[in-house]
């Protein structure tokens, strides 16, 4: 192996970029998060960057592969040349050739893993982990090209991993988990409140925001509470009386088995009290019972809906606001009145 500077050096310098590369890569797929990607979705680092978070596994692989062979070819050509250069050196200074080839080799050893650690690993992993969204999309491309051209040995050194860890009776996977479980939630909230880092009301708050996940509209309905409706031949003077009475803005339209609308008491106002109410009359927006929260507060997002009809096996059993859902999440704040 050769110990010219002028080939040692530059190759030296090349070897601790590449791994330098490797480790940034390996850190920021670790770290970026799939919905931030999803925004550079329209760039060509971005879908580069997204199919590698889709084969994870391979693109470690290919990682802990790139920097193997960096370090392998430091302690091949880096870290002899540098003992190489030393000894002589410490010879010249009055130590016996065994005691300055050992200095020399120790010292040569030291200098090319201080290299290899800090420049080559640490520096490049506090990076990808300070910007990893950056750093994925950064690097995102030229990974893809090293791995399209080793996928053969990294497939087979991934299939060799997965089912080492298939024998130890765990479950591989190819994508890191998106989020943190219900549970885990829980157990984090509790942590923080206990430990004085979060405060009662907003433990109260995200408990609830947690509550809501494995609730159904069902149990948004408040026991006890009737459906205020009019008629379907009511007037704008019945609309608004019934707003007056209940503080309700939404009245339903139709008997309380069979809701056929809904009407806002704000589409009343510039009608005289004995106009119809039917022409301002909306269609109603049903939910069935069974309808978990989450979905029902995207439904009615989407669908810009403020208020549902919540139905079990075709019959009207309650109606649920956007309010209902504020009134789980903030218990203290006294949310609006339903409708």
């Amino acid at each position: 192996m050769t110990d010219d500077p002028r080939v040692v050096l530059p190759a030296t310098v090349l070897i601790v970029a590449l791994s330098a590369f490797f480790v940034a890569v390996e850190f920021a797929l670790l770290s970026a998060k799939r919905h931030r990607l999803e925004d550079a979705a329209g760039t060509r680092a971005g879908r580069a960057a997204l199919r590698s978070l889709s084969e994870l596994t391979v693109l470690l692989a290919g990682s802990q592969l790139g920097i193997t062979a960096c370090t392998l070819a430091l302690g091949a050509l880096s870290k002899p040349a540098v003992h190489h250069w030393l000894t002589p050196l410490f010879e010249s200074a009055g130590l016996p050739l065994v005691a300055a080839d050992v200095l020399g080799f120790v010292l040569a050893l030291f200098v090319v893993t201080f290299l290899h650690l800090v420049v080559g690993e640490m520096a490049p992993k506090s990076w990808a982990i300070a910007h990893p969204e950056r750093s994925a999309l950064l690097l995102a491309i030229p990974m893809r090209l090293f791995t399209t051209v080793f996928r053969p040995l990294l497939l087979a050194l991934n299939a060799a991993a997965n089912a080492l860890v298939r024998r130890a009776g765990a479950t591989p996977a190819d994508e890191v988990a998106a989020g943190h479980s219900p549970a885990a939630l829980r157990h984090l909230l509790e942590h923080s409140t206990s430990a004085g880092t979060l405060d009662a009301q907003s433990s109260a708050q995200l408990a609830g925001a947690l509550e809501l996940q494995e609730l159904t509209v069902r149990d948004l309905l408040r026991a006890g509470s009737p459906l205020v409706s009019v008629p379907a031949d009511a007037t704008v003077g019945d609309v608004r009386a019934a707003t007056r009475r209940t503080g309700h803005l939404r009245i339903l339209v139709g008997q309380p088995d069979r809701i056929t609308g809904v009407v806002h008491v704000r589409d009343t106002l510039t009608e005289p009290d004995e106009a119809p109410a039917e022409p301002c009359v909306r269609p109603v927006f049903v939910l069935a019972g069974g309808t978990s929260v989450p979905a029902a507060l995207r439904t009615m997002r989407e669908t810009r809906q403020h208020l549902a009809v919540v139905t079990d096996g075709g019959a009207v059993t309650g109606v649920v606001t956007l309010s209902d859902v504020l009134r789980r999440l903030f218990p203290r704040s006294g949310a609006g009145a339903a409708g």
